[in-house]
């Protein structure tokens, strides 16, 4: 089985050493120092399931890799059109596509291009980063979550499953694989949106009644956009939602905020942004949502973004 992961970042890199390290055929696609640091030294994880240093091949130009069984796109939304066209070369008639970004657009912006035949819509669990240069830090989780467009078992999605299995990561795939995007949807985007408004971190936006109104509204919005958009969701998922960023850590924030309040690109469109879309799209009002990307676009113009 070839694997080629488009970003060697925290999320490709660690997913990615562990298939090699399991014995898969994994090829990376990374540019600067990073890459340089992976050619010379190998990739280097640190993580508490143990760590890693291993020899694995990454190149900046995805024609030397060539044609692959699974493709798994692992860059931030922003990055995803320019990544759609480079991995052109490493897709042939068979190759599964499997995209991996926080949001729920990732898989129609890739199957415009390639159709919906060849996208696994995905979602990724797991908390790690590049802590240098060809070194990837593993804090938490390692759970990768997809399936078929039309959520059918087939052998392809059957032989990723196995081979995640073997390499000591975890793997769901779910009965409805736009529930699960959409469930990690309403559980990331109201507190990407209140955070960056705010500044707060999850200890304060939920434990402020005020802000905890605010949250419960924003992820009401979602939810009804989700079930006008013909997606099936728990009756009690907004409650269920509350409780589970009642267990984050307070002082915890989400990549959106520290993102955005540290000047750098975000994914602020693909996901407050993407409420504010296909809520207008079919017809539900999400007066909370769009206050908070309106206050969030501002926060960015102001840094520059």
């Amino acid at each position: 089985m070839r694997i080629g992961i488009v970003g060697a970042g925290g999320v490709g890199g660690y997913f990615g050493a562990r298939l090699a390290a399991a014995g898969q055929d994994v090829a990376f696609v990374a540019r600067g120092k990073h890459l340089e640091a992976i050619t010379a030294d190998g990739l280097v994880v640190h993580s508490p399931a143990g760590d890693l240093q291993l020899p694995v091949q990454a190149t900046s130009d995805p024609a030397v890799i060539g044609v692959v069984d699974y493709v798994l796109i692992c860059v931030k939304t922003w990055q995803l059109p320019e990544a759609i066209e480079s991995i052109r070369p490493l897709v042939g008639p068979d190759t599964a596509i499997v995209t991996v970004q926080n949001g729920v657009e990732a898989p129609e912006q890739v199957a415009a291009v390639y159709g919906r035949g060849a996208v696994l819509p995905g979602a990724a669990e797991v908390i790690a980063y590049v802590e240098g240069p060809g070194v990837i830090r593993h804090l938490g989780n390692g759970k990768l979550n997809f399936g078929e467009w039309d959520n059918q078992v087939t052998s392809r999605v059957e032989r990723l499953r196995d081979a995640i299995v073997a390499s000591g990561l975890q793997v769901r795939v779910p009965d409805d694989i736009w529930a699960a995007l959409w469930t990690k949807f309403l559980s990331v985007v109201p507190g990407g949106g209140l955070g960056t408004a705010t500044g707060a971190p999850y200890g304060v936006l939920r434990a402020h009644p005020p802000t905890r109104r605010l949250l419960t509204s924003a992820i009401a919005e979602i939810r009804d956009v989700a079930l006008a958009r013909g997606i099936t969701l728990p009756e009690d998922v907004v409650p269920s939602t509350l409780a589970w960023i009642d267990q984050l850590p307070a002082d915890g924030t989400t990549s959106l905020q520290r993102d955005l309040i540290a000047g750098r690109p975000s994914e602020l469109d693909a996901w407050t942004g993407a409420v504010v879309r296909l809520g207008a799209d079919a017809g539900v009002p999400t007066p909370v949502n769009t206050f908070l990307y309106e206050l969030a676009t501002a926060r960015a113009l102001a840094a520059g973004n």
